[in-house]
């Protein structure tokens, strides 16, 4: 498992070059594949957590502090409730069963609320209805808020920070770096509720995560991070785009029907 979770792990963080898409955002259905849908989002996190703290040892010098604290106040505790309501959704029974080709599968309310959350967002990202919503600098807070509360749910807060901040007049390395900064404080705070909410706590994300996967998965995070960083002004390939986002639709489905690990 180890060497298929790596290869996809490494085809995820170059995909987030070209694609258009972020490494949480494909991290995501890659470790369902492996894992059930609350331990995948926790698994996601640390490896996103750690990319983040690289990328932002790299780049912290383009952190501005004024645009980082009036969208990262509101989204922190945001983040908390987002992580919080995962958490109660981990513990609940599931709503149903279904048997398909001699397996039986569970619908649950976590499963489904992620999975569409990876449909939703792939959808908004393929059709561009994100690019159009315009965020004026007065409503950073509520911004940082709503991209807190999504991170914390799902991991899905990189399209709305990007919308929020593409309108505070930062430049280019300034908007990577602060974006950065506000995802690390989001990761740390759903980490945290994620290993103190749980049933059994890291306990339970430590029986289901052996340490091998996780670390392959870092590794080729921070390759794609270092790969990343060199090439700021990364292309987005519309085919590309189309293809993992389609992909990321069918992935958000499986989860949703239970259909993944």
């Amino acid at each position: 498992m180890e060497i298929i979770l790596g290869l996809c792990a490494l085809a995820v963080a170059a995909l987030t070059l070209y694609s258009g898409f972020g490494l949480g955002t494909l991290l995501l259905p890659v470790l369902a594949l492996f894992y059930p849908p609350h331990i995948a989002v926790a698994a996601t996190a640390v490896v996103h957590f750690l990319n983040n703290l690289l990328k932002l040892v790299l780049m912290r010098k383009h952190v501005d502090r004024s645009v980082l604290l009036r969208f990262a106040l509101p989204a922190i505790p945001a983040a908390f409730l987002g992580a919080w309501l995962l958490s109660t959704m981990a513990r609940a029974a599931p709503l149903a069963t279904y048997e398909l080709g001699g397996k039986t599968f569970a619908l649950s309310t976590l499963g489904l609320t992620v999975g569409l959350l990876v449909v939703l967002f792939a959808v908004l990202e393929l059709t561009g209805a994100m690019k159009r919503v315009a965020f004026p600098p007065r409503l950073l807070p509520l911004g940082g808020a709503l991209s807190g509360f999504f991170g914390g749910l799902s991991g899905h807060q990189g399209a709305l920070r990007s919308v929020v901040l593409l309108k505070s007049g930062l430049s280019k390395e300034g908007y990577v770096a602060t974006g950065t900064a506000a995802s690390t404080l989001v990761d740390a705070t759903r980490i945290v509720v994620y290993g103190t909410a749980w049933i059994g706590s890291w306990d339970e994300f430590a029986q289901e995560v052996s340490l091998n996967p996780l670390l392959i998965a870092v590794a080729c995070a921070f390759v794609g991070t270092f790969l990343g960083v060199r090439l700021l002004g990364k292309m987005t390939l519309s085919g590309l785009h189309m293809l993992v986002g389609l992909l990321l639709l069918v992935a958000g489905l499986a989860i949703a029907l239970g259909l993944s690990a």
